[in-house]
């Protein structure tokens, strides 16, 4: 089994991952989820200081445990989609300047326009 990037799987879309993880994305950055987690940390702290019975202490912090690396895995899908797509345009960009260098002009003056509204694909 091999492990490609997701935006190296194909020109034919995202996939339901990549649908999810975006929407995953966007809450995590809201305040609706900052407030969440204040909850999290202050039912994490009164569990402790209300001496609750070892079993819903461990709880609590594999609860922690658990969000912290699921926001590991969004923002590392995030980080690779925004890498991806800088190279991209990186490339289409030096494609199209050898491109007006030489006197030409077609697919790489097309490539970078893709390349530029390629945040609204990701």
């Amino acid at each position: 089994m091999t492990f490609r990037h997701p935006a190296e799987r194909g020109e034919r879309g995202r996939g339901l991952f990549e649908h999810l993880a975006e929407r995953a994305s966007n809450f995590t950055s809201s305040p609706l989820f900052s407030v969440l987690c204040l909850l999290l940390v202050a039912a994490f702290v009164a569990t402790h200081v209300a001496g609750l019975s070892l079993s819903s202490q461990l709880f609590a912090g594999e609860l922690m445990t658990a969000v912290t690396l699921l926001l590991l895995a969004l923002l590392k899908n995030a980080e690779r989609r925004a890498e991806h797509a800088i190279q991209r345009k990186l490339d289409a960009i030096a494609a199209a300047l050898l491109e007006q260098h030489s006197g030409e002009s077609g697919r790489s003056t097309d490539a970078l326009k893709k390349a530029i509204r390629l945040e609204d694909e990701s």
